[in-house]
């Protein structure tokens, strides 16, 4: 089973200004002070956690890799049912975090320009003025972005990995943080434009969002069901304070015998020949060198957000299926034979050694 991450207890409502920032940490302490400082930071989003859960009843492995996605750099696919609290999360993730949100419904007649702006002509000064899309926020809904064509795909892709936007002859920077959580529907194919591999791949994570527990569905029922009840988030954090705490996760220690077990995982799903792995026949494509990337950035903020100074197996087993999923591409004989990449995963987990 996946292990994920908690909370390290209760720590109270903490103001973000009373404890250090990270440029000072960075530059005043031995290694010796490191695991304190790191435990420290993590501190700051407990309050963060507190008015999630005001709002939000359960989703808590969605809200853990929203905070991977905004600390690494990374932007989340998302793959569930409707009704599931997806839009939910974010807006409330945005409201907590002090962060700008937008959400586009992708639909097969949207264009380029509804996503990253474009230029308008006015008659009277005989000029033209940018007007700015949605993209130009620090979290971006993309709502069932399968649904729309290739052309309004790639350009939202595009400023995703470019953290920015041209528009006429002037580029635009994106604000940072930014992250981009794209939504599938796994029911309806009709009407949709599968995104190519090589676009999925610049997605750092890809989460399958589930059915809430029968007590979690409860929980909802009374805090929902009311006419008229809406609860806000409270903001406790801002995005400067966000762009610190993700320099604090270069700090997670990483050791090399952790390294070569990311890289080990990551070539097996190559040539799992060589690991004494019979799944070459299953396995089409294997995962590229970005997933190596991720995986390592992934394990360190799942150890930060854990409230360690250090990655332990444990942090590169709970992540692996996010960052490898969307990038293992199986042959026709596994999907004859009903396995999926998930499946594939957990062999390659069980198998390989742990240092």
């Amino acid at each position: 089973m996946e292990t994920d991450v908690g909370h390290q207890g209760r720590l109270g409502r903490t103001s973000p200004m009373a404890l250090p920032c990270v440029s000072s940490i960075h530059s005043a302490m031995n290694p010796a002070e490191v695991p304190v400082a790191i435990q420290t930071q993590r501190a700051r989003l407990e309050p963060f956690y507190q008015e999630i859960d005001k709002v939000i009843v359960g989703q808590r492995r969605l809200i853990d890799r929203l905070l991977i996605g905004l600390l690494t750099g990374g932007h989340v696919l998302v793959e569930g049912v409707p009704g599931l609290a997806k839009t939910l999360a974010v807006r409330t993730v945005a409201q907590a975090l002090r962060l700008s949100f937008q959400r586009i419904q992708f639909t097969p007649d949207l264009l380029p320009a509804d996503v990253v702006g474009t230029q308008i002509f006015n008659p009277r000064s005989g000029e033209f003025s940018v007007k700015r899309g949605p993209v130009f926020a620090n979290l971006v809904l993309a709502d069932e972005i399968n649904r729309a064509p290739a052309k309004v795909q790639s350009a939202l892709l595009e400023a995703m990995q470019e953290r920015q936007v041209t528009i006429g002859d002037t580029t635009f920077p994106l604000p940072r943080p930014f992250l981009v959580l794209a939504t599938q529907n796994p029911i309806e194919q009709e009407g949709t434009y599968p995104l190519p591999e090589a676009q999925v791949d610049r997605f750092m994570l890809k989460l399958r969002i589930d059915y809430p527990s029968r007590e979690e569905e409860l929980a909802i029922l009374e805090r929902m069901a009311a006419i008229g009840s809406e609860v806000r988030a409270e903001p406790v954090l801002g995005p400067a304070e966000l762009v610190e705490l993700s320099q604090t996760i270069d700090d997670v220690y990483m050791d090399d015998k952790i390294k070569r077990y990311i890289v080990d995982i990551v070539q097996a799903t190559r040539r799992p020949g060589e690991f004494g792995l019979d799944l070459a026949g299953y396995i089409q494509f294997g995962a590229s060198p970005r997933a190596t990337i991720f995986l390592t950035r992934a394990s360190r903020a799942h150890a930060f957000l854990a409230g360690r100074a250090y990655v332990v197996p444990e942090d590169v087993k709970a992540t692996a299926p996010d960052i490898l999923r969307h990038r293992l591409i199986v042959t026709y004989e596994a999907e004859a034979e009903e396995i999926s990449a998930e499946t594939l995963i957990q062999r390659l987990l069980d198998h390989l050694r742990v240092p």
